[in-house]
Protein backbone atom coordinates (compact mmCIF):
# COMPACT_ATOMS: atom_id res chain seq x y z
CA UNK A 1 0.00 0.00 0.00
CA UNK A 2 2.63 2.72 0.72
CA UNK A 3 5.12 1.50 -2.47
CA UNK A 4 1.81 1.47 -4.68
CA UNK A 5 0.70 4.67 -3.08
CA UNK A 6 3.43 7.02 -2.90
CA UNK A 7 4.58 5.83 -6.42
CA UNK A 8 1.38 6.84 -8.23
CA UNK A 9 0.50 9.66 -5.90
CA UNK A 10 4.08 10.89 -7.05
CA UNK A 11 4.02 10.37 -10.58
CA UNK A 12 0.32 10.62 -12.16
CA UNK A 13 -0.15 13.17 -14.19
CA UNK A 14 -2.59 16.03 -12.61
CA UNK A 15 -4.90 15.87 -15.50
CA UNK A 16 -6.34 12.28 -13.94
CA UNK A 17 -6.66 12.95 -10.47
CA UNK A 18 -10.60 13.35 -11.02
CA UNK A 19 -12.57 13.94 -7.93
CA UNK A 20 -15.67 12.83 -9.62
CA UNK A 21 -14.13 8.99 -11.14
CA UNK A 22 -14.93 6.34 -8.64
CA UNK A 23 -11.78 4.40 -9.55
CA UNK A 24 -9.71 7.21 -8.46
CA UNK A 25 -11.61 8.07 -5.44
CA UNK A 26 -11.65 4.26 -4.34
CA UNK A 27 -7.99 3.87 -4.62
CA UNK A 28 -7.61 7.48 -2.81
CA UNK A 29 -9.77 6.53 0.31
CA UNK A 30 -7.96 3.24 0.51
CA UNK A 31 -4.25 5.09 0.41
CA UNK A 32 -5.24 7.38 3.16
CA UNK A 33 -5.64 3.58 5.41
CA UNK A 34 -1.75 3.57 4.90
CA UNK A 35 -0.63 5.78 7.49
CA UNK A 36 -2.97 5.22 10.24
CA UNK A 37 -2.55 1.84 9.81
CA UNK A 38 1.20 1.25 9.76
CA UNK A 39 1.63 3.92 12.95
CA UNK A 40 -1.04 1.53 14.65
CA UNK A 41 0.82 -1.92 13.73
CA UNK A 42 4.48 -0.19 14.91
CA UNK A 43 2.77 0.90 18.39
CA UNK A 44 1.06 -2.60 18.68
CA UNK A 45 4.41 -4.56 17.60
CA UNK A 46 7.01 -2.81 19.46
CA UNK A 47 4.65 -2.69 22.81
CA UNK A 48 3.49 -6.62 22.63
CA UNK A 49 7.50 -7.81 22.71
CA UNK A 50 7.79 -4.66 25.53
CA UNK A 51 5.52 -6.06 27.75
CA UNK A 52 5.73 -10.18 26.77
CA UNK A 53 9.31 -10.28 28.61
CA UNK A 54 8.74 -11.38 32.54
CA UNK A 55 11.49 -8.46 33.40
CA UNK A 56 9.74 -5.16 34.40
CA UNK A 57 10.40 -1.73 34.62
CA UNK A 58 14.06 -0.89 33.67
CA UNK A 59 15.21 -4.28 34.02
CA UNK A 60 13.32 -5.05 30.94
CA UNK A 61 16.01 -5.70 28.31
CA UNK A 62 13.57 -4.43 25.58
CA UNK A 63 13.73 -1.01 27.10
CA UNK A 64 17.36 -0.61 25.81
CA UNK A 65 16.19 -2.29 22.70
CA UNK A 66 13.53 0.32 21.84
CA UNK A 67 15.35 3.03 23.01
CA UNK A 68 18.34 1.99 20.32
CA UNK A 69 15.26 1.43 17.77
CA UNK A 70 13.40 4.47 18.15
CA UNK A 71 16.62 7.04 17.82
CA UNK A 72 18.36 4.65 14.60
CA UNK A 73 14.51 5.50 12.98
CA UNK A 74 14.94 8.88 13.84
CA UNK A 75 18.66 8.79 12.48
CA UNK A 76 17.54 6.97 9.45
CA UNK A 77 14.32 9.36 8.70
CA UNK A 78 17.09 12.35 9.06
CA UNK A 79 19.94 10.41 6.44
CA UNK A 80 17.26 9.30 3.90
CA UNK A 81 16.61 13.54 3.78
CA UNK A 82 20.14 14.35 3.17
CA UNK A 83 21.69 15.54 0.08
CA UNK A 84 25.28 14.27 -0.20
CA UNK A 85 26.30 17.01 -2.63
CA UNK A 86 25.05 19.90 -0.90
CA UNK A 87 26.67 18.73 2.11
CA UNK A 88 30.01 18.19 0.24
CA UNK A 89 29.59 21.70 -0.49
CA UNK A 90 28.42 22.87 3.14
CA UNK A 91 25.30 23.27 2.27
CA UNK A 92 22.20 21.89 4.17
CA UNK A 93 18.32 22.00 2.40
CA UNK A 94 15.81 23.12 4.55
CA UNK A 95 13.97 19.81 3.15
CA UNK A 96 16.66 17.69 5.61
CA UNK A 97 14.71 18.90 8.91
CA UNK A 98 11.45 18.12 7.73
CA UNK A 99 9.60 15.35 9.83
CA UNK A 100 8.41 12.10 8.05
CA UNK A 101 7.13 8.87 9.41
CA UNK A 102 10.29 7.63 10.23
CA UNK A 103 10.84 10.37 12.68
CA UNK A 104 7.12 9.73 14.39
CA UNK A 105 7.64 6.30 14.67
CA UNK A 106 10.89 6.77 16.18
CA UNK A 107 9.51 9.31 18.34
CA UNK A 108 6.61 7.38 19.27
CA UNK A 109 8.76 4.16 20.37
CA UNK A 110 10.42 6.56 22.76
CA UNK A 111 6.95 7.99 23.83
CA UNK A 112 5.71 4.70 24.41
CA UNK A 113 9.06 3.60 26.53
CA UNK A 114 8.31 6.75 28.61
CA UNK A 115 4.39 5.64 29.31
CA UNK A 116 5.57 1.80 29.90
CA UNK A 117 8.05 3.06 32.73
CA UNK A 118 5.56 5.58 34.37
CA UNK A 119 2.64 3.33 34.30
CA UNK A 120 5.14 0.57 36.58
CA UNK A 121 4.72 0.79 39.85
CA UNK A 122 0.74 1.69 39.62
CA UNK A 123 -2.30 -1.23 38.71
CA UNK A 124 -2.20 -2.97 35.54
CA UNK A 125 -5.28 -0.92 34.54
CA UNK A 126 -2.75 2.22 34.28
CA UNK A 127 -0.43 0.93 30.94
CA UNK A 128 -3.70 0.39 28.82
CA UNK A 129 -5.76 3.65 30.68
CA UNK A 130 -2.67 5.84 29.61
CA UNK A 131 -2.45 4.32 26.24
CA UNK A 132 -5.66 4.88 25.02
CA UNK A 133 -6.14 8.30 27.05
CA UNK A 134 -3.07 9.66 25.05
CA UNK A 135 -5.50 8.39 21.80
CA UNK A 136 -8.52 9.97 22.69
CA UNK A 137 -6.68 13.44 24.37
CA UNK A 138 -5.00 14.03 20.65
CA UNK A 139 -7.67 12.82 18.60
CA UNK A 140 -10.53 14.77 20.36
CA UNK A 141 -8.00 18.14 20.43
CA UNK A 142 -7.03 18.16 17.12
CA UNK A 143 -8.88 20.92 15.94
CA UNK A 144 -7.54 23.17 18.56
CA UNK A 145 -3.61 22.31 18.55
CA UNK A 146 -4.10 21.91 14.52
CA UNK A 147 -4.20 25.73 14.17
CA UNK A 148 -1.20 26.37 16.51
CA UNK A 149 2.20 26.97 14.62
CA UNK A 150 4.90 26.60 16.91
CA UNK A 151 6.55 29.17 16.33
CA UNK A 152 8.70 29.88 19.97
CA UNK A 153 10.57 26.47 19.30
CA UNK A 154 13.30 25.93 16.90
CA UNK A 155 11.80 25.32 13.27
CA UNK A 156 13.76 21.71 13.12
CA UNK A 157 11.91 21.44 15.96
CA UNK A 158 8.45 22.60 15.32
CA UNK A 159 8.20 19.99 12.47
CA UNK A 160 7.82 17.44 14.67
CA UNK A 161 4.67 19.45 15.23
CA UNK A 162 3.21 21.37 12.82
CA UNK A 163 3.04 21.41 9.05
CA UNK A 164 3.53 24.90 8.25
CA UNK A 165 7.22 24.35 6.96
CA UNK A 166 6.14 21.04 5.23
CA UNK A 167 6.31 18.41 7.42
CA UNK A 168 4.40 15.38 5.80
CA UNK A 169 3.83 14.08 9.18
CA UNK A 170 3.37 15.37 12.97
CA UNK A 171 4.20 13.18 15.99
CA UNK A 172 0.74 15.01 16.80
CA UNK A 173 -2.20 13.33 16.09
CA UNK A 174 0.02 10.72 14.79
CA UNK A 175 1.55 9.41 18.08
CA UNK A 176 -1.96 9.03 18.96
CA UNK A 177 -2.32 5.59 16.17
CA UNK A 178 1.15 4.79 17.88
CA UNK A 179 -0.36 4.54 21.43
CA UNK A 180 -3.46 3.43 20.01
CA UNK A 181 -2.06 0.02 18.55
CA UNK A 182 0.13 0.03 21.99
CA UNK A 183 -3.40 -0.51 24.23
CA UNK A 184 -4.72 -3.10 21.65
CA UNK A 185 -1.33 -5.21 22.14
CA UNK A 186 -1.83 -5.18 25.90
CA UNK A 187 -5.46 -6.49 25.48
CA UNK A 188 -4.27 -9.12 23.19
CA UNK A 189 -1.54 -10.17 25.28
CA UNK A 190 -4.00 -9.99 28.37
CA UNK A 191 -6.31 -12.42 27.06
CA UNK A 192 -3.81 -14.07 24.41
CA UNK A 193 -4.78 -17.44 26.17
CA UNK A 194 -8.70 -17.30 25.75
CA UNK A 195 -10.33 -19.90 24.16
CA UNK A 196 -12.31 -17.42 21.97
CA UNK A 197 -9.98 -14.32 21.22
CA UNK A 198 -9.86 -14.30 17.82
CA UNK A 199 -14.04 -14.73 17.44
CA UNK A 200 -14.56 -11.93 19.88
CA UNK A 201 -11.57 -9.87 18.49
CA UNK A 202 -13.17 -9.98 15.22
CA UNK A 203 -16.56 -8.98 16.00
CA UNK A 204 -15.69 -6.42 18.42
CA UNK A 205 -13.48 -4.94 15.54
CA UNK A 206 -16.10 -4.97 12.96
CA UNK A 207 -19.01 -3.43 14.78
CA UNK A 208 -16.57 -0.89 16.06
CA UNK A 209 -14.52 -0.14 12.81
CA UNK A 210 -17.70 0.30 11.01
CA UNK A 211 -19.77 2.45 13.85
CA UNK A 212 -16.23 4.92 13.90
CA UNK A 213 -16.94 5.44 9.79
CA UNK A 214 -20.35 5.58 9.89
CA UNK A 215 -21.73 7.50 12.95
CA UNK A 216 -18.68 9.14 14.78
CA UNK A 217 -19.14 12.67 13.35
CA UNK A 218 -23.16 11.85 13.95
CA UNK A 219 -21.92 11.30 17.52
CA UNK A 220 -19.78 13.81 18.30
CA UNK A 221 -22.52 16.61 16.39
CA UNK A 222 -25.16 15.49 18.67
CA UNK A 223 -22.39 15.31 21.93
CA UNK A 224 -21.81 19.21 20.63
CA UNK A 225 -25.46 19.63 20.86
CA UNK A 226 -26.03 18.41 24.50
CA UNK A 227 -22.80 19.56 25.78
CA UNK A 228 -22.49 22.91 24.00
CA UNK A 229 -18.38 22.35 23.83
CA UNK A 230 -17.64 23.47 20.46
CA UNK A 231 -14.52 21.04 19.68
CA UNK A 232 -16.61 18.39 19.22
CA UNK A 233 -18.87 20.22 16.66
CA UNK A 234 -15.04 20.74 15.04
CA UNK A 235 -14.07 17.39 15.17
CA UNK A 236 -17.15 16.40 13.82
CA UNK A 237 -16.90 18.84 10.85
CA UNK A 238 -13.62 17.19 10.25
CA UNK A 239 -13.47 13.77 11.57
CA UNK A 240 -10.78 11.94 9.92
CA UNK A 241 -9.04 10.69 12.82
CA UNK A 242 -12.08 8.38 14.21
CA UNK A 243 -13.40 7.71 10.69
CA UNK A 244 -9.51 6.23 10.04
CA UNK A 245 -9.17 4.74 13.44
CA UNK A 246 -12.26 2.86 12.19
CA UNK A 247 -10.79 1.79 8.95
CA UNK A 248 -7.84 0.37 10.91
CA UNK A 249 -10.66 -1.49 12.91
CA UNK A 250 -11.82 -3.09 9.68
CA UNK A 251 -7.82 -3.69 8.77
CA UNK A 252 -7.23 -5.69 11.99
CA UNK A 253 -10.40 -7.76 11.76
CA UNK A 254 -9.77 -8.83 8.22
CA UNK A 255 -5.90 -10.05 8.99
CA UNK A 256 -7.17 -11.77 11.70
CA UNK A 257 -9.71 -13.21 9.62
CA UNK A 258 -7.54 -14.40 7.06
CA UNK A 259 -4.56 -14.92 9.77
CA UNK A 260 -4.02 -18.71 8.18
CA UNK A 261 -3.03 -17.19 5.23
CA UNK A 262 -0.41 -15.35 6.51
CA UNK A 263 2.34 -17.92 7.42
CA UNK A 264 4.22 -18.13 3.82
CA UNK A 265 7.29 -17.81 3.97
CA UNK A 266 7.86 -15.01 1.90
CA UNK A 267 5.16 -13.14 2.78
CA UNK A 268 6.67 -13.43 6.56
CA UNK A 269 10.28 -11.90 5.32
CA UNK A 270 8.44 -9.33 3.41
CA UNK A 271 7.01 -8.53 6.64
CA UNK A 272 10.10 -8.65 8.76
CA UNK A 273 12.12 -6.26 6.16
CA UNK A 274 9.66 -2.74 6.55
CA UNK A 275 12.14 -1.14 7.35
CA UNK A 276 14.28 -2.15 4.51
CA UNK A 277 11.92 -1.67 2.15
CA UNK A 278 11.28 2.12 3.03
CA UNK A 279 14.61 2.88 2.60
CA UNK A 280 15.40 1.42 -0.59
CA UNK A 281 11.74 2.94 -2.08
CA UNK A 282 13.08 5.87 -0.35
CA UNK A 283 16.05 6.11 -2.54
CA UNK A 284 14.56 4.57 -5.31
CA UNK A 285 11.56 7.05 -6.16
CA UNK A 286 12.73 10.22 -3.97
CA UNK A 287 16.71 10.26 -4.98
CA UNK A 288 17.58 9.62 -1.51
CA UNK A 289 21.72 10.94 -0.81
CA UNK A 290 21.88 12.38 -4.70
CA UNK A 291 18.28 13.98 -5.44
CA UNK A 292 18.22 11.39 -8.71
CA UNK A 293 14.81 9.86 -8.15
CA UNK A 294 11.95 8.77 -10.23
CA UNK A 295 10.60 11.43 -8.98
CA UNK A 296 12.33 14.26 -10.44
CA UNK A 297 12.46 13.00 -13.64
CA UNK A 298 8.60 12.04 -13.51
CA UNK A 299 6.90 13.39 -11.09
CA UNK A 300 3.45 14.03 -12.21
CA UNK A 301 3.99 12.62 -15.44
CA UNK A 302 2.46 9.59 -16.34
CA UNK A 303 -0.54 8.17 -17.72
CA UNK A 304 -2.73 5.62 -15.28
CA UNK A 305 -1.78 2.62 -16.74
CA UNK A 306 1.89 4.13 -16.64
CA UNK A 307 1.78 4.77 -13.47
CA UNK A 308 -0.19 1.46 -12.45
CA UNK A 309 2.18 -0.88 -14.18
CA UNK A 310 5.29 0.72 -13.49
CA UNK A 311 3.95 0.59 -9.23
CA UNK A 312 3.48 -2.83 -9.67
CA UNK A 313 7.43 -3.15 -11.26
CA UNK A 314 8.29 -0.80 -8.40
CA UNK A 315 6.89 -2.79 -5.38
CA UNK A 316 8.30 -6.06 -6.79
CA UNK A 317 11.82 -4.68 -7.18
CA UNK A 318 11.72 -2.72 -4.11
CA UNK A 319 10.69 -6.02 -2.01
CA UNK A 320 13.12 -7.98 -3.64
CA UNK A 321 15.52 -5.42 -3.38
CA UNK A 322 15.14 -5.77 0.43
CA UNK A 323 14.87 -9.65 0.62
CA UNK A 324 17.93 -9.98 -0.84
CA UNK A 325 19.78 -7.10 1.33
CA UNK A 326 18.02 -8.82 4.23
CA UNK A 327 19.27 -12.21 3.09
CA UNK A 328 23.32 -10.40 2.57
CA UNK A 329 23.05 -8.17 5.18
CA UNK A 330 26.29 -9.77 7.31
CA UNK A 331 28.01 -9.86 4.49
CA UNK A 332 27.03 -6.84 3.32
CA UNK A 333 27.72 -4.86 6.73
CA UNK A 334 31.21 -6.19 6.66
CA UNK A 335 32.09 -5.29 3.19
CA UNK A 336 30.86 -1.87 3.91
CA UNK A 337 32.78 -1.46 7.03
CA UNK A 338 36.11 -2.36 4.66
CA UNK A 339 35.16 0.32 2.23
CA UNK A 340 34.92 2.80 4.66
CA UNK A 341 38.36 2.09 6.64
CA UNK A 342 39.53 1.78 3.24
CA UNK A 343 38.45 5.68 1.87
CA UNK A 344 39.17 6.98 5.26
CA UNK A 345 42.99 5.56 4.90
CA UNK A 346 43.25 7.58 1.48
CA UNK A 347 41.80 10.50 2.49
CA UNK A 348 43.58 11.03 5.57
CA UNK A 349 45.51 13.74 3.77
CA UNK A 350 42.23 15.63 3.51
CA UNK A 351 41.21 15.09 7.12
CA UNK A 352 41.80 18.84 7.96
CA UNK A 353 39.33 19.75 5.03
CA UNK A 354 36.97 16.81 5.94
CA UNK A 355 37.02 17.81 9.80
CA UNK A 356 36.10 21.59 9.22
CA UNK A 357 33.62 21.06 6.46
CA UNK A 358 31.31 18.55 9.40
CA UNK A 359 32.17 20.47 12.03
CA UNK A 360 30.69 23.72 9.62
CA UNK A 361 27.39 20.98 9.05
CA UNK A 362 26.99 19.90 12.41
CA UNK A 363 27.15 23.52 14.02
CA UNK A 364 24.00 24.49 11.16
CA UNK A 365 22.24 21.13 12.43
CA UNK A 366 22.56 22.30 16.26
CA UNK A 367 21.75 25.44 15.61
CA UNK A 368 18.55 24.18 14.09
CA UNK A 369 17.58 22.34 16.54
CA UNK A 370 18.41 25.60 19.10
CA UNK A 371 20.86 23.50 21.15
CA UNK A 372 23.52 25.85 20.49
CA UNK A 373 23.80 30.01 19.67
CA UNK A 374 27.24 29.80 18.18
Amino acid sequence: MMLQGHFIDGLLDNAFRDNTDLTYNIWKYFRGITAPVFFTVSGFIFTYLLIGVPQKGMQNPRIKKGLKRGLQLIFIGYLLRMNLFAFLKGEIYNSFYLVDVLHCIGLSLLGIIGIYLLSQNGKKSLLPSLLIGVTVVLFLFEPIYEEWSFGFLPQAMGNYFAKVNGSVFTIIPWFGYTTFGAFMSVLFMRYKNFKYLYQYAITLCLLTGLSLIFFSSDFFSGLSELTGISVFEEVAMNNYLFIRLGDVFLVFAVFMLFRSLMTNSTVLKIGQSTLSIYVIHFVILYGSFTGLGLYRFFHHELSPTTAITGAVVFMIVSSFTALQYEKHKATLKLNISSTVRFVMLKLEPWYAYTHKLIKVNLSKILKSFGLIKN
